[in-house]
Formats: structure tokens, sequence, C-alpha cells
């Protein structure tokens, strides 16, 4: 059996609102576990406490989230300013090169 491969080339990934996206998820994680902790007696009994304990995780990871997305946001941003700074450096040193000759 030949293993598949895709014949063609793969999309470039979405770029969206991405501090705001894991914000909103975080608590939305969050939210949830406040709205089950009044309840925990009744998921005791039932033996589903873990429910209330992977709101509270998601909040919890939803934080590590938003500041490791918050830090690539400002390298992104820090890489294009630098990028933009060097082609502007480039096209002056450009122009007063041809200009001197």
């Amino acid at each position: 059996m030949a293993k598949w491969t895709p014949k063609h080339e793969a999309p470039e990934p979405l770029e969206g609102p991405v501090v705001a996206t894991i914000t909103g998820g975080t608590i939305l994680w969050f939210a949830l576990f406040l709205v089950q902790v009044p309840f925990y007696g009744w998921f005791d009994d039932r033996d589903l406490t873990w429910w209330v304990w992977t709101c509270l995780a998601g909040a919890g990871l939803g934080l590590i989230g938003i500041w490791y997305v918050r830090k690539r946001d400002a390298a992104i941003k820090r890489y294009q300013a630098a990028r933009e700074a060097e082609a502007e450096a480039g096209a002056g040193a450009g122009a007063g090169h041809t200009a001197g000759q």
C-alpha cells in the first residue's frame, strides 16, 4: 500500500485576532468553571467532578496561552518594524549612492 502524499501546496496559515480569540476562550472556560462550582456536590455524587476541574484547567492554560500569543504578536510586530527599517535604510543608501556618481 502506497503512502498518500498531497499533490498540491498547503495553503497559507490563517491569521486573525489571535490574542482576542485566546482571551475569549479563557474567559469562557473560567465562566464555565464559576457556573459549575455551586453544583459541585451534584457533580461529586455522579463522579463527574472532572467536568469542573477541566474548566479550571482550561482557564489556567488559557492564561498561559494569552501570555504566549501576546509575546508572539509583539515579536512579529518587532520583526516587521525591523524589516521596514532595513528596507528604508537600504533604499536611502542606494539612492544616495547613485546620486553621488
